[in-house]
């Protein structure tokens, strides 16, 4: 909505409320921030067992994304990158930045097949992202 958000009141110092916030607002968009129409492009690219061939696979299609799906995925991961540096005081490491924002930022059109699995190639695919950011989000 318009509101205005105050984020110095004291309801906002809870960073899990944040984080849940961030999370609810990616998980109710229309499309998620990978579009359905890549799904099945990136959970394929994932499975490429040749690092270098997957690398560059992912990194296309990263940049074959609509530009405000591209420019916000750009954003949300340097922030997850540097969410992931301080680890140590957090507790978020690369893989648990995967196993929360995995489901959300990659999505089935249906949830009828094998979600158990997908889970699986959904958080791979945000691990190599974070993993590699520079690579894929050149400056």
């Amino acid at each position: 909505s318009d509101e205005q958000l105050d984020l110095d009141d004291g309801r906002w110092e809870d960073i899990h409320v944040v984080t849940g916030a961030l999370k609810l607002f990616l998980r109710e968009l229309p499309e998620p921030l990978v579009p359905f129409s890549h799904f099945d492009k990136f959970i394929a690219a994932i499975k490429i067992q040749d690092p270098s061939l997957r690398g560059r696979c992912i990194r296309d299609l990263v940049l074959s994304l609509p530009p405000a799906h591209h420019d916000t995925m750009k954003v949300l991961f340097h922030h997850l990158c540097r969410v992931v540096e301080h680890k140590e005081q957090n507790r978020m490491s690369v893989q648990s930045v995967a196993i929360v924002f995995g489901p959300t930022l990659l999505r089935p059109a249906s949830e009828e097949s094998n979600m158990a699995m997908h889970m699986v190639f959904q958080n791979q695919v945000v691990e190599h992202i974070l993993n590699h950011y520079g690579y894929i989000f050149p400056e």
